[in-house]
């Protein structure tokens, strides 16, 4: 039986990846939520695995496979009714439609995956795609990882949309410098403070007079509704 699990954290999340050190950042993050996590080294026996553990989330790794949309399904169908986000590589638009409503991207920042996950038990796992987030004038599609002001697309970088995903999934709320570095590039990635004023600069040059994110003197930045 699943423990059981809310919006506010909590729950078993099986976490299938091929790489250890990415499923160690991820047991962290997701342990920093409350969340109890298992960890599957090989994706391709997490069908098993959730057959075993019941878990509330499945966390699926599918970059690392040949034949990602059978993995996805075998192992959506052993978890029912629990959710599955799916981290990805890149993949072909058409293909992209067999992997599931939730997916997250290589390389993504570990925050962008607990948001995942915590959205995904918020919404149940039939529950619709959560769509886009918008503030203001911007636009962002956290599932085609595209971003636009008014009618106009804005190209960013990796780092660039991982930021602006993540303050806008948490509008109205102050940020350090400090934890804006931890949610973007990870604990230990060695970027100092000014990394993340030039990364801001760049996000606004680029979102033009539409760009929501406010600086908060001596503190760090907000995104404003």
């Amino acid at each position: 039986m699943s423990r059981g699990t809310g919006a506010d954290g909590g729950g078993l999340v099986l976490v299938a990846e091929h790489e250890p050190e990415v499923a160690e950042l991820q047991r962290r993050y997701l342990a920093r939520e409350g969340f109890t996590v298992e960890i599957e080294p090989d994706p391709s026996r997490a069908a098993a695995a959730v057959a075993r553990l019941r878990p509330d989330a499945v966390v699926l790794d599918v970059s690392d496979t040949p034949l990602p949309a059978e993995l996805y399904r075998r192992v959506a169908e052993a978890a029912r009714p629990a959710p599955v986000v799916t981290v990805t590589g890149p993949v072909d638009p058409a293909a992209r439609r067999a992997l599931g409503d939730r997916q997250v991207t290589r390389p993504f920042a570990p925050r962008v995956l607990v948001g995942a996950v915590t959205d995904a038990l918020r919404r149940g796992a039939g529950g619709d795609d959560p769509g886009p987030l918008r503030a203001g004038r911007v636009t962002l599609d956290p599932q085609g990882r595209a971003v636009s002001v008014d009618d106009r697309a804005v190209a960013l970088t990796v780092t660039e949309f991982d930021l602006l995903e993540f303050l806008m999934s948490n509008p109205g709320r102050v940020f350090t410098r400090e934890q804006l570095l931890d949610a973007a590039w990870g604990p230990g990635a060695g970027a100092g403070s000014r990394t993340v004023d030039v990364h801001i600069a760049q996000l606004r040059s680029k979102l033009g007079d539409g760009s929501p994110i406010r600086t908060v003197r001596g503190v760090g930045y907000v995104l404003d509704p």
